[in-house]
């Protein structure tokens, strides 16, 4: 029976059913927010809740019973964990004081589409381990927000008090330029007062946007490079002893199929 659970949660059908469960999960608690769609449906979208909380406790349970005893196997794997945690959180009653953690924790179901795909898998992953490098980016763009803050408010808290009035509503103006939402109507109201208050603009664009998130996105392109990388390296490593008894059973078994079907077919030939 373990075995039997080994191959149902390993298979590639598992894995997509899984998958659809969690869409199904997205698209129930898309109709939720429609209280027409509620009022109607009610009952068919909690039964729909109450499948795919089904369905997950039952994966869950196939593949800690796939693993047991070592248990460490299964907890041991942060996404299962992730996993893990989403399903009990789910399971909380989804009325009285703990009412919104419920409802929080239903819809933290479509977050497992994550753990679910492997790329995605690969791109959070990528993610959480180029935070490190992106502190000193972070780091370097903070000197310039503050240098440049400092100095706009300065240079324009006469003129244009809506933005650059204290050294807080200046950061936030910053920001908004850094987006290039609108950032042009800012520099033009700055220009009414002096016509080369362009340079300040341009520059501050030029580092905070161009510059700082370029490097950003430099970042993280390589550290998906390495992450692909070690995939490849582990896909790679050399079978272990069992792993190649696993390989051989397999090759002896499809050799004894296909002898058996070389002496039916012999049979057939001598008939």
């Amino acid at each position: 029976m373990q075995q039997l659970a080994q191959r149902v949660v390993a298979h590639r059908i598992f894995e997509y059913f899984i998958i659809g469960v969690i869409l199904l999960s997205a698209v129930l608690i898309g109709l939720e927010t429609s209280e027409e769609i509620l009022t109607t449906y009610g009952d068919w979208i909690m039964w729909g809740n109450r499948l795919v909380l089904t369905i997950f406790v039952i994966e869950a349970a196939m593949k800690i019973y796939a693993v047991a005893p070592k248990l460490k196997l299964y907890f041991g794997n942060g996404w299962n964990l992730f996993d893990f945690t989403i399903i009990v959180l789910a399971l909380l009653p989804s009325t009285g004081e703990l009412a919104m953690v419920a409802r929080l924790a239903r819809l933290l179901r479509v977050l497992r589409l994550i753990s679910a795909i492997p790329e995605l898998r690969l791109i959070v992953a990528t993610l959480m381990r180029s935070i490190p490098s992106m502190g000193n980016i972070m780091l370097l763009m903070g000197v310039i927000f503050y240098i440049f803050a400092v100095a706009g408010q300065q240079f324009f808290h006469e003129h244009d008090p809506v933005h650059w009035r204290n050294l807080g509503i200046s950061l936030l103006t910053l920001f908004r330029i850094v987006t290039l939402e609108d950032w042009t109507d800012v520099m033009y109201t700055a220009m009414e007062m002096n016509a080369y208050s362009w340079i300040y603009f341009v520059s501050f664009v030029i580092l905070g946007t161009f510059v700082v998130i370029n490097l950003f996105i430099a970042v993280v392109i390589n550290n998906l490079e390495e992450a692909k990388q070690e995939r490849l390296a582990q896909m790679r490593q050399p079978l272990t002893r069992d792993g190649l008894m696993k390989e051989l059973e397999q090759t002896q078994a499809a050799l004894e199929k296909l002898r058996s079907e070389l002496g039916r077919d012999r049979g057939k030939d001598g008939l």
